[in-house]
């Protein structure tokens, strides 16, 4: 196991310009390169929250590298996934897909701090959501009667909440294919909460992206749950601290986000203030905990220079310029 005084919090990935990979797209988390029938996606440190960066996270990049591989692995009988080779424990080399243009959330309870978490709305009054629509009374981290989907386009600046109807009137996506993602999206969460609760943990919720092949198939893309796709809580604690109206424990990044909000205006100040070290030390040792108990695997920091690393293990997958 990495120990927390043997993180460095200031050995992070911010960013990647590699002249020899292809087109270089900027994404959230992602420094993404398109070649002709394949991209190359580094996974950086940086941590968005808030459609924003607000920290960069030592060894963040590895895990969820780790962890997507895990749950790609685990899948791949419910639905084919993008990943053609993982040549560094940052960097996916994928199968090229026309993205379908939405997020799909799937959820297990009602939670959240940002503008389009569930508990937000519902605090806010909402109780009719397209599709479903909730009881008054409910309680923030409350488990929900059934799995619900809560749809969101897709953007590297803001994402908007969107019905399933609003999705097949906007010309989105057209309803058969939205009815299909919709069943592979349940059965998904599904496997990762039985997966996960073998593990001890709760998969309270998630985000899937899909994307169309060259073969007019559906394919998984992006990553599966994540800690930064995902929220994860500590199955044995959850009921007695629901009970007691505490935040569940927690292996994801919404304490972090909690602490944004407590100290700024997250979505409208301009300048944020620095994430405390402490902070940053204990989300990293969070992630890797996680990605040991669900991959079951320990998780080792090579000390390498990370960018000179990359640049080695990526050489196979460069291409030539007149």
């Amino acid at each position: 196991m990495v120990k927390r005084d043997s993180i460095d919090i200031n050995n992070v990935l911010r960013e990647t310009n590699f002249k020899n990979l292809g087109e270089k797209k900027i994404g959230k988390v992602r420094d993404i390169y398109t070649q002709k029938d394949r991209i190359i996606l580094i996974t950086t440190d940086r941590h968005s929250s808030f459609d924003r960066i607000i920290a960069h996270i030592p060894l963040k990049g590895e895990v969820l590298t780790k962890v997507s591989n895990f749950w790609f692995e685990n899948t791949k009988d419910i639905i084919q996934n993008h990943v053609i080779a993982i040549p560094d424990p940052r960097a996916v080399v994928a199968k090229r897909c026309k993205v379908i243009p939405i997020e799909v959330v799937v959820r297990g309870y009602i939670t959240g701090t940002t503008n389009t978490s569930l508990w937000t709305y519902y605090q806010d009054g909402e109780r009719e959501f397209g599709h479903f629509t909730l009881p008054d009374g409910m309680a923030k981290n409350q488990k929900l009667d059934k799995l619900v989907l809560t749809p969101t386009t897709k953007s590297d600046e803001h994402d908007e909440a969107i019905t399933m109807s609003q999705i097949v009137k906007q010309g989105l996506v057209e309803k058969d294919l939205l009815l299909e993602i919709e069943k592979l999206a349940l059965k998904l969460f599904k496997r990762g909460q039985d997966i996960a609760l073998k593990k001890g943990f709760i998969l309270v919720d998630t985000k899937y992206e899909f994307g169309i092949d060259d073969n007019n198939k559906l394919v998984l893309i992006d990553e599966i749950h994540t800690p930064d796709s995902s929220r994860y809580w500590k199955m044995d604690s959850y009921q007695e601290r629901f009970d007691a109206g505490l935040e569940p424990e927690s292996f994801d990044k919404e304490f972090l986000r909690l602490w944004f909000k407590e100290n700024s205006n997250p979505y409208d100040d301009e300048t944020l203030p620095d994430a405390p070290k402490e902070m940053v030390e204990e989300l990293s040792k969070r992630y890797i905990e996680i990605c040991e108990k669900l991959t079951g695997d320990t998780f080792v920091n090579d000390d390498a220079p990370i960018l000179e690393r990359l640049e080695q293990n990526l050489l196979p997958y460069t291409i030539a310029y007149e």
